[in-house]
């Protein structure tokens, strides 16, 4: 897959023009204008949802303390955040999207889920992409229904989870589900050293990974390859919060090491989040929600939705869309990342949409680096199958997007 360079992503909105007639240079078209903007951003840094991120038989160490409570935004994170916004703000400024000072009304939209950490990293988005300005973020209750961002989360009686989980199982290589966890027994090796797991009694190595169906919810991972998951991401957390290495994984494991162990994170989403029974479903209000962004009347130049990493594994489930940022395995999602849309216009009104996907990596988000035109966030644009599987900025025009979307997002 090929990725788009800082120096192309301008270029990359002009379509190529046809060879010359008879000798004569055909003229370059016109460059398409920007439009619109909807994210689906991931969450920024936060400490582990729980005191003891893995089971106690798997390991007995003491895991580092953070200065907030379990699952809530950071103030590194808060700030790393707050970064992206400055960023995406200089870039759209430079797209043309926006002047300088504060947005009008209206054409800014920051919507979040109902966790305080989705909720602070859009305002903490907010406050970088505006500052001084008016920020408004709209979300569900607390302990209310969030039907956009957790529509699963009920477990609602009409999902079939059956389906759900034979569509997952048949997404596994020859060999089955156990055949693919084998790929990965290097790594359960190195994580047992790091969690101090002791061998060859360690279950990590000894107990199977198993697909566990729900009657009305998603399959779940359970065994070695979810503990990985969750693992890594505790340790890679720790890295970005700026913790000390020697805090980090306990002084057992070193920054490449901790990309090693996010390919567990991926796994988890090519069979939770990223088979079609779950992702039409998951990420069908999410997919509405961008659409509705691009076809209202007089809508906002930029929409964010602000949200987890299970959203963005189901709708690149929904969409199946791939990518890959520099410092993380493919298609995961690292913290403050965005699954983007931009809606482009040529000359004669035509409206064109394209995916992308926007990032900080490891290291400019753990040393809180500026992001510039010498140092900028990673951005790859993405071909869409089924609405004009190119990065031509013409293949997938706004009603072509649309009747996909309609398509494939189930009730």
């Amino acid at each position: 897959m090929k990725f788009a360079t800082a120096a192309a992503l301008l270029a990359a909105t002009m379509l190529a023009p046809p060879a010359a007639a008879q000798g004569r240079k055909a003229p370059a078209a016109a460059p398409l204008k920007l439009e619109r903007v909807v994210m689906m951003m991931r969450h920024g840094i936060r400490p582990p949802t729980k005191a003891a991120p893995v089971p106690a038989n798997i390991s007995k160490e003491i895991w580092p303390s953070w200065p907030v409570d379990y699952g809530l935004l950071t103030h590194r994170g808060a700030a790393g955040v707050k970064l992206l916004g400055e960023a995406d703000r200089a870039y759209y400024a430079s797209r043309g999207l926006f002047a300088r000072g504060c947005p009008a009304p209206g054409s800014v939209v920051l919507k979040a889920s109902s966790k305080q950490r989705a909720i602070r990293t859009a305002e903490s988005w907010g406050e970088g992409f505006m500052p001084g300005c008016n920020i408004s973020v709209s979300h569900p209750a607390e302990n209310g229904p969030d039907p956009i961002f957790h529509g699963l989360d009920d477990s609602p009686s009409w999902f079939d989870g059956q389906a759900a989980y034979r569509a997952s199982l048949a997404g596994a290589p020859k060999g089955g589900l156990a055949a693919d966890i084998a790929l990965y027994r290097a790594d359960l090796l190195l994580l047992a050293k790091v969690l101090n797991c002791k061998l060859p009694a360690c279950p990590l190595l000894r107990e199977p990974t198993e697909l566990v169906a729900s009657p009305h919810d998603r399959p779940e991972l359970e065994g070695p390859a979810d503990i990985g998951s969750t693992a890594s991401q505790t340790f890679l957390l720790e890295y970005l919060e700026g913790m000390p290495m020697s805090q980090v994984g306990w002084g057992r494991i070193t920054r490449a090491q901790i990309e090693q162990l996010l390919r567990f994170h991926p796994l988890k989403f090519k069979y939770s989040n990223r088979p079609d029974p779950v992702a039409r479903v998951a990420a069908a209000p999410i997919a509405r929600e961008i659409l509705a962004a691009f076809e209202e009347r007089n809508g906002p130049k930029l929409t964010l939705l602000g949200g987890h990493d299970t959203n963005i594994g189901d709708l690149s489930g929904f969409l199946r869309v791939h990518w890959k940022v520099p410092s993380y395995p493919a298609d995961d999602v690292p913290p403050g990342s965005a699954l983007g849309f931009e809606l482009l216009r040529d000359a004669r009104g035509n409206r064109y949409v394209r995916a992308f996907y926007r990032a900080q990596t490891m290291d400019q988000l753990r040393y809180q680096q500026r992001l510039t035109a010498k140092n900028p966030a990673y951005r790859q644009y993405l071909p869409l199958p089924g609405c004009g599987n190119s990065l031509n900025p013409r293949a997938c025009t706004l009603p072509a997007f649309a009747k996909m979307v309609r398509a494939r997002a189930l009730p």
